[in-house]
């Protein structure tokens, strides 16, 4: 099943009209019609947001072939991490490596700020014990 069949069973799975998601997605019911019937390559940006608006995961919107690749628009690539890439272009890889990178330092900066919490919440809680004796 290719990436726009899927789109398309997904949307009537979730009891959504064609002008309903592509009012959700802000473009044309036409333009989205496209899409379904696969006659527009989609960029990752569309994806995400067509993922988003049937609040599925974007993986969901691929599966594998019988050969074993994703059976998708555009091309599929790798990085050093085994991240998978999806895009048009070369300039599209690139904001998704872009992207990634700056995931993955929010994240270690959100780590970061979690483990300062736990020691605020641990000095807390032995300041109360301390003032109870």
């Amino acid at each position: 099943m290719s990436v726009h069949e899927k789109i398309r069973l997904i949307r009537e799975t979730k009891g959504l009209t064609q002008e309903q998601l592509a009012e959700k997605l802000d473009m044309s019911p036409s333009a989205y019609g496209d899409i379904e019937r696969g006659n527009s390559d989609i960029k990752l940006s569309r994806l995400e947001k067509i993922a988003e608006s049937l609040e599925v995961k974007l993986s969901e919107l691929f599966e594998l072939s019988e050969k074993g690749s994703l059976n998708i628009v555009n091309f599929l690539s790798f990085d050093n991490d085994n991240k998978i890439h999806i895009g048009s272009s070369a300039s599209e890889l690139e904001k998704q490596l872009a992207i990634n990178e700056l995931k993955d330092k929010e994240l270690a900066m959100q780590q970061r700020e979690i483990a300062y919490l736990k020691e605020l919440l641990d000095m807390h809680k032995n300041s109360k014990t301390n003032l109870a004796e």
